[in-house]
């Protein structure tokens, strides 16, 4: 063990390695186990509850340390990732036996929550997300990188809003950020937020970096080489992960330019509020991820959520996917994929694992069996005609010398790691199969070699043995060591025997000693050039698993609107959004009885919908089942409806439910009206908007007049509007904004309890149930009743305002007059508009008359 003091070569190679990687763990390796010293030791026990120790010495007092074994490492550095810290990894990478001093170390990786892409440390069903961005409100330059697949891109964005969506959407382990930002900034508030010096976001050396890395004159063919500030920051990403990863990155190609005008684009609340992938509560479960996921491999899982979260306004790629689906789901055809993509697997992060040079032996056996899936994938595709699909199967490829290379290479269940070899196939390489063998069997060599010797000699007491100073030798009794051969070398003397050496012995003995070390390293050996091999083939590989992928989730789509009753939409030009026998997808799923669908009309004559009914009566299941059929239509999948026509829409907002935001000091109020001011700013006549109890945080005069206006406004900006309130004001907007409708969810009561209808109606509602669902939700009697005493004084005591008009055969809406008494009257409007002097005494009379009517 090398010894620890602070002034030990050993510690002052720890310093000179640790000063430069002040703020992150470091993992020094001595012999067999990973150390951690002084404060790094503190902190890593506390987070992994592992023992904290003292050695040596350091100003007089003991070096905290604390050790981690080898070979169980993985398990601590998932732990830590998951806490977000970064953990530099050294290695010994002398040899202790030939080492004069220190064993040499050296920093081999760092394993950051952005650039992990050992199989252990991810969710095999998120993407793992590297972000850099630079620039100011006016314009951000964002790029991302997915270092488990390749996929790289950039994009310039407008303002602090749309960046916070779009990190809100691609949710990074990591984001990198200048150092010259000011501090408390939105983007550093989010988790893995790291600073970098600003010269790491230098546009003239990222140019140079990315063409260098893709091989490329400039950065035009990507179509981005305009986007300067996107370019540093991709300059930025490329060098941390060359930083963390220590070799080269073969498996990054491209840079791909997104933009957010090809997308239907989702706040950061909407994205919640909709729970795509990601419940209220911050869990998996019930959202419309767990509902449409079936797919065979984790890489489907990954791009079906990258789908889900980034909805298209392409009609030709929607329509195409359509395709793909329909003729899967022809005479069930998905049924064959399925099980083919299942014994595929995980080739995407597979393949960037050999990229990087990191691959496990496992790895490689789980890419040998997906290659020899390939061919029967290949049959079975032949058989879809979906233009689409045929185009995948031109990039899935066969690649029958590689999946031959590795049947000959790798054995059936290879172990875990390389380091004790045992990976490689016997007949895969002579030289090694000779070295194995020397080693394995040298027991039934030197048995051999005596019985050999003995009939040779006629010597019957004549041994072969091995001892670790002398090596192997032949040994005879005293009496009899003047009848050895001439051949026979004196190796050494004993008391009653002597010990020789054959040249024959010798070269074995120089091959056995030195196979087993020699077949391990040649094992290496081979192994590394075997994933040069796969490297020179990355580019169709990653191509290939990329086209599996979207099979996959094309197949489950298939599979999910046989086995969900979904069915395909279909886009128009003209401005329309009409659903029949609409669903939702998830509460469908929990719900023990029969969900009870409903249908919806939008189109250039009536672009909002003032839905009124009781709580509980199933306003927001409608709402948010619009949002989600609209949104799975812009992702190419079958909907949730019987049938369903629409035109693109360019965005979709939901200002649904209350939460306050504590800890960013506002109130639920103070939420819900910056989530008001986003939407009406920036809704178009193409979005789809769902507004739920909007003014319900403030008293009522104010909510009321608020959601008053911002229904107008949003009835003037033409936008598709579910508009869901308990104000039953409201209900007048239709006679003023004529492309506005009332609609209400019925309910009914059955011996003084409220029965819920879930059905949606013309018309607004025809009253309020509010105690009846206080009732229902447990409140005591004596409440309830107390309560209806006060509704009737209020009812006969406040100034009634004017009801809406009702419809034919249908009572007129009763108004909350409680809450009116303040406001005024219609006919005092028009009295204080009027000139009495103006009046002669017959108008006047007729005018008494006439509001005599009316009041």
């Amino acid at each position: 063990m090398e010894s620890l003091s602070e002034h030990t070569p050993m510690m002052q190679q720890y310093w000179r390695l640790k000063n430069q990687h002040p703020d992150q763990l470091m993992f020094y390796r001595m012999g067999d186990f990973y150390e951690i010293f002084y404060e790094d030791a503190k902190k890593a026990a506390k987070l992994l509850d592992i023992t904290l120790t003292a050695r040596g010495q350091s100003a007089g007092k003991a070096i905290p340390m604390c050790g981690i074994p080898h070979h169980s490492v993985e398990g601590y550095l998932a732990k830590l990732v998951k806490l977000g810290e970064s953990v530099v990894i050294c290695e010994q990478i002398g040899d202790p036996a030939t080492s004069k001093g220190p064993v040499e170390r050296q920093v081999v990786r760092i394993i950051t929550p952005g650039t992990i892409s050992d199989e252990a440390l991810l969710d095999e069903r998120r993407d793992n997300l590297l972000a850099a961005v630079l620039g100011d409100e006016r314009l951000f330059g964002l790029a991302v990188l997915d270092i488990t697949s390749g996929r790289f891109s950039v994009q310039e964005i407008k303002g602090w809003e749309n960046l916070l969506a779009e990190l809100e959407r691609l949710n990074p382990a990591e984001l990198l950020i200048p150092d010259d930002w000011p501090q408390g900034l939105p983007a550093e508030k989010r988790r893995g937020a790291r600073r970098r010096p600003i010269w790491d976001f230098d546009r003239d050396s990222a140019h140079k970096s990315l063409c260098q890395q893709f091989a490329t004159q400039d950065l035009k063919g990507f179509g981005c080489h305009e986007l300067t500030l996107a370019i540093g920051s991709a300059g930025c990403l490329l060098g941390y992960a060359k930083e963390t990863q220590r070799t080269a990155l073969p498996h990054l190609r491209s840079l791909r330019h997104e933009r957010l005008d090809d997308t239907v684009i989702l706040d950061g609340a909407s994205r919640r509020n909709l729970e795509l992938d990601t419940n209220l509560a911050g869990g998996r479960e019930n959202t419309l991820q767990s509902v449409v996921d079936r797919c065979q491999t984790a890489m489907g899982s990954r791009l079906l959520g990258r789908w889900l979260n980034r909805p298209l306004r392409d009609r030709a790629v929607l329509e195409n996917r359509q395709a793909a689906i329909a003729c899967l789901l022809d005479r069930y055809r998905f049924e064959t994929l399925q099980p083919q993509l299942k014994d595929i697997g995980d080739v995407e992060r597979i393949l960037a694992r050999i990229g990087l040079r990191n691959a496990r032996p496992r790895d490689l056996a789980r890419l040998r069996d997906a290659l020899a899936a390939l061919p029967a994938l290949q049959d079975s595709l032949k058989a879809l005609e979906a233009p689409h699909l045929a185009s995948l199967a031109e990039n899935i490829r066969e690649y029958p010398e590689l999946a031959d290379l590795l049947q000959r290479a790798i054995i059936d269940n290879p172990p875990a790691v390389i380091r004790d070899g045992g990976v490689l196939k016997t007949g895969y390489d002579v030289e090694l199969d000779e070295l194995l063998s020397l080693s394995e069997n040298a027991g039934q060599f030197l048995m051999d070699l005596e019985a050999r010797e003995k009939a040779r000699t006629g010597l019957p007491n004549l041994k072969v043995g091995y001892n670790r100073i002398h090596g192997y030798y032949i040994e005879l009794p005293r009496v009899q060591a003047e009848q050895a051969p001439a051949d026979y070398i004196r190796r050494q003397t004993l008391k009653g025997a002597e010990r020789f050496i054959t040249p024959e012995l010798k070269t074995f003995e120089d091959k056995a000693l030195s196979a087993k070390s020699r077949a391990l390293a040649r094992e290496k050996m081979l192994y590394e050039a075997l994933l040069e091999r796969l490297i020179e083939h990355l580019a169709p590989l990653q191509d290939t698993a990329a086209a599996l992928a979207e099979l996959d989730v094309l197949a489950n789509l298939a599979e999910r609107a046989l086995n969900l009753d979904l069915n395909r939409p279909r886009f128009v030009e003209e401005p329309s959004l009409c659903i029949r026998q609409g669903r939702h997808p998830v509460v469908e799923q929990v719900l023990d009885t029969p969900f009870v669908a409903n249908d919806l009309s939008l189109d250039d004559d009536t672009r909002m919908l003032i839905i009124t009914g009781p709580n509980m009566g199933g306003k927001s299941t409608f709402m948010r089942q619009t949002a989600l059929i609209v949104l799975l239509a812009h992702i190419g999948s079958f909907v949730p409806a019987a049938a369903c026509e629409l035109s693109l829409v360019d965005r979709i907002f939901t200002r649904i439910g209350s939460s306050d935001d504590l800890a960013g000091g506002r109130s639920t109020f103070m939420v819900e009206m910056s989530e008001t001011a986003n939407i009406l700013h920036n809704a178009s006549e193409h979005s789809l908007v769902l507004m739920d109890e909007v003014g319900r945080g403030t008293s009522t005069f104010d909510g009321l007049s608020l959601a008053w206006a911002a229904a107008e406004q949003l009835a003037r900006l033409r936008a598709y509007t579910l508009f869901a309130t308990h104000y039953f004001e409201l209900t007048v907007l239709p006679e003023s904004e004529p492309q506005v409708a009332n609609v209400h969810l019925n309910a009914t009561e059955h011996n003084d309890r409220i029965v819920f209808l879930h059905h949606v109606l013309p018309g607004p509602a025809s009253q309020s149930y509010g105690l009846a669902v206080a009732q229902l939700a447990g409140v005591p009697g004596r409440v309830i009743e107390r309560a209806r005493e006060h509704l009737a004084r209020l009812e006969t005591t406040s100034l009634p305002h004017e009801p809406p008009r009702s419809e034919p055969g249908r009572p007129a809406a009763p108004m909350q007059a409680d809450l009116f008494a303040a406001l005024p009257h219609p006919i005092l409007d028009e009295l204080s508009r009027l000139e009495p002097d103006e009046l002669t005494p017959r108008n006047a009379l007729e005018l008494l008359y006439a509001w005599k009517a009316r009041i």
